[in-house]
């Protein structure tokens, strides 16, 4: 075996703990305190140094706070654990896969290491920040089985972040597997709380077009809690370990090569696993499990770690971990978009209507307008070219809706059977070109199989060549997206605006979810919302469906909060008129992309408070999930001694524009009525 590699510090600088403790050897104690399984672990440790159970090899982060260990049993198998700070993060945790050739999770013997640190400077203006300085400790160990089989496993620890895969390779003269099962697990305390969203079961929801990363987050559950369905939990997965800290967990580094993936049923010890896609998603079309031609790497499994909540909502290891797969075939422009189907739905694909959104875009400045479902009969190509050239005429660019295609679901919304056909693709979207649409938002996706991936990608890939932008729509998480594919501009995969006009469950939860999603969902890619929805009704004319509970300060407190670089925003024509001036005005000139992100407090169902960055232009955004009214004195060290533009609720919940200065110690007290919210802005 070979001996402990440590990173960023001396052995003295990660104190005897770090050294010492032998993770491998640790049992499950559940009802000593903290400092008794310490104690314990270290006078394991020290008794087995010499045995099998030693630890392989430990690697910390550049500043020393996050220390991942990896270790290995007497019958081979292999776990790590995390620590940051010198707290329990993750327990000693599985690692290994089984394949169709090969057993790669036990009887595995080190047979060589490396160590690298890893520095990647990159610019990408389509996430949380423009400008990214990514620095890892890399560890990469070599293991055989009894076959001599071969396995790398592959350690990358930053200073907030873990992220792990393994390379394959061949199994003697077999060069392609089937993953039958990967071992990879999350092993926290058993006092752990959970923030999760369940899995749902396939081919159920409208027209049978589930899983789609719409269902309801449940937050602060007991490790092991069941999912709604059965079928384990959606990524992002958020875990607060007690005092020890935050965890975010998700992957990242998904394409075609191999399916998404999911956590399993937690145990009461606090067991997650990897899982796979369901076989009846796709409609029962495709394997669940992936195939990978050897060798070979699994996508990126990523764990961020704080202190606090701060590293999770600002972490960018999504993207620092993977690399662009094709050049942008276009100068591709994030922006802003009217979009007529959230509040006048299905009939307003028509001409006239389309014209009107398209009128509304131009008055507010907004860059696009989406033309929903349904397009393609309503109004029709030869009259959609005609459309596309008033846009034009006013400086507005289009998107498109479509169906993903038509197998997998018994969705009728057209155009469809065009995405996922190849030839018909590439027509469509050389006829696209042509009439200089902007880009694509496509729907109705059937799950997470491999199959559906190759899909995803392929679109992607296409419309590249073709100078078009994507947004997917009823979907599964982005995994690196915004890095791998240059014209990839945000995915739904959440409980989106749209749920706000079916159910007034919805409207009653909407700050709690809103308060939810910067520290989950937002945290780990794009998300295509269709956020500010100014109405008070939920209708056409402002006056029946679905009424909202939260402020015209909240609404336009989204607008910051949640992030995606084309944002279809929920604005109606009448709300140039029925909606509080300084609110229009807002909208007017609200940018969608950031060159920073800062968490300033919060905490998840409960409130928020987030700064984001345009240029030189500071927005910060806050919002209440509470029923009562919350003053919270936040620090703004980049505003100190400034004046700058409050947006606030009155006592009677409407709106109001104020000019305040911020404290020369860059504090601000804000008082946020029940689901309202506040926005800050300051040059």
């Amino acid at each position: 075996m070979g001996g402990k590699v440590g990173y960023g510090g001396s052995k003295g600088d990660l104190g005897e703990r770090e050294t010492i403790i032998n993770f491998a050897a640790q049992t499950k104690l559940r009802h000593l305190t903290m400092r008794s399984k310490i104690i314990l672990s270290m006078a394991m440790a020290l008794a087995t140094t010499a045995s099998a159970n030693a630890s392989i090899a430990t690697v910390n982060s550049p500043d020393g706070q996050l220390l991942v260990t990896v270790n290995s049993d007497a019958d081979g198998k292999l776990t790590y654990g995390v620590e940051y700070g010198g707290k329990l993060i993750l327990e000693p945790s599985p690692l290994g896969l089984v394949t169709t050739g090969a057993d790669l999770s036990r009887g595995l013997t080190l047979k060589d290491e490396k160590r690298q640190e890893v520095k990647d400077d990159y610019t990408l203006g389509r996430i949380k920040r423009s400008r990214v300085s990514y620095a890892a400790n890399e560890w990469t160990g070599t293991f055989a089985n009894g076959k001599g089989d071969k396995i790398d496993v592959v350690m990358r620890v930053s200073d907030n972040d873990v992220a792990f895969r393994y390379i394959i390779y061949p199994h003697g003269e077999q060069e392609a597997v089937m993953v039958v099962k990967e071992l990879t697990g999350f092993d926290f305390p058993e006092f752990t709380t959970t923030f999760l969203s369940p899995q749902a079961t396939p081919m159920t929801g409208f027209k049978r077009s589930k899983p789609s990363y719409e269902e309801e987050y449940i937050a602060d559950e007991p490790v092991g809690t069941k999912s709604k369905y059965g079928l384990g939990y959606t990524f992002p997965a958020l875990f607060h370990v007690g005092d020890n800290g935050w965890a975010l967990v998700s992957e990242t580094g998904v394409s075609s090569g191999y399916c998404g993936s999911k956590l399993s049923e937690g145990t009461a010890e606090g067991l997650y696993s990897i899982s796979y896609p369901e076989p009846e998603e796709n409609n029962g079309a495709g394997s669940a499990n992936p195939a990978i031609a050897l060798p070979g790497a699994t996508p990126w499994r990523t764990i961020t770690v704080g202190n606090t909540l701060k590293p999770i909502v600002e972490t960018t290891v999504p993207f620092d971990v993977v690399e662009p797969l094709y050049e942008a075939g276009a100068d591709y422009k994030p922006g802003r978009s009217t979009w007529s189907w959230i509040m006048w739905q299905d009939a307003s694909c028509n001409y006239d209507d389309q014209v009107r959104y398209i009128d509304l875009a131009a008055e507010l400045g907004y860059e696009y307008v989406l033309i929903d479902a349904w397009w393609d009969r309503n109004i029709g190509y030869d009259r959609m070219e005609e459309l596309i050239k008033y846009a034009a005429s006013k400086n507005v660019g289009v998107f498109l809706w479509y169906n993903s295609d038509g197998y997998w679901n018994d969705v009728a919304q057209s155009p469809k059977n065009i995405m996922g056909n190849t030839i018909a693709r590439k027509k469509e979207m050389k006829w696209l070109r042509e009439q200089g649409v902007k880009g694509l938002k496509v729907d109705f996706f059937g799950g997470d199989k491999q199959e559906t991936m190759k899909l995803y990608e392929d679109i992607l890939s296409d419309a590249n060549d073709y100078g078009l932008m994507i947004i997917f729509h009823g979907c599964t998480l982005p995994r690196g997206w915004e890095r791998m594919y240059p014209n990839y501009m945000g995915s739904e995969a959440v409980l989106a605006s749209e749920n706000l006009i079916f159910n007034q469950h919805f409207d009653d939860m909407e700050a709690y979810n809103a308060t939810l999603h910067p520290f989950i969902r937002n945290s780990v890619g794009s998300m295509e919302f269709g956020p500010v929805l100014l109405n008070k009704r939920h209708n056409r004319t402002n006056d029946g469906g679905t009424r909202r509970r939260t402020t015209d300060v909240f609404e336009i407190a989204t607008a910051v909060l949640f992030q995606n670089p084309v944002q279809m925003f929920a604005i109606a024509p009448n709300n140039l008129t029925d909606t509080p001036k300084i609110i229009t005005d807002f909208m007017r000139g609200v940018p969608t992309t950031w060159d920073e992100t800062r968490l300033i407090d919060g905490y998840p169902g409960k409130y928020v408070v987030l700064a984001r960055r345009s240029g030189d232009k500071w927005y910060v955004a806050a919002a209440n999930a509470g029923k009562e009214v919350r003053k919270v004195t936040v620090d703004l060290p980049m505003l100190a001694g400034k004046s700058v533009e409050l947006y606030n609720d009155k006592a009677d919940r409407t709106p109001e524009l104020k000019r305040v200065k911020v404290s020369g110690k860059g504090e601000l007290t804000l008082t946020l009525q029940p689901d309202g919210g506040a926005v800050i802005v300051a040059d």
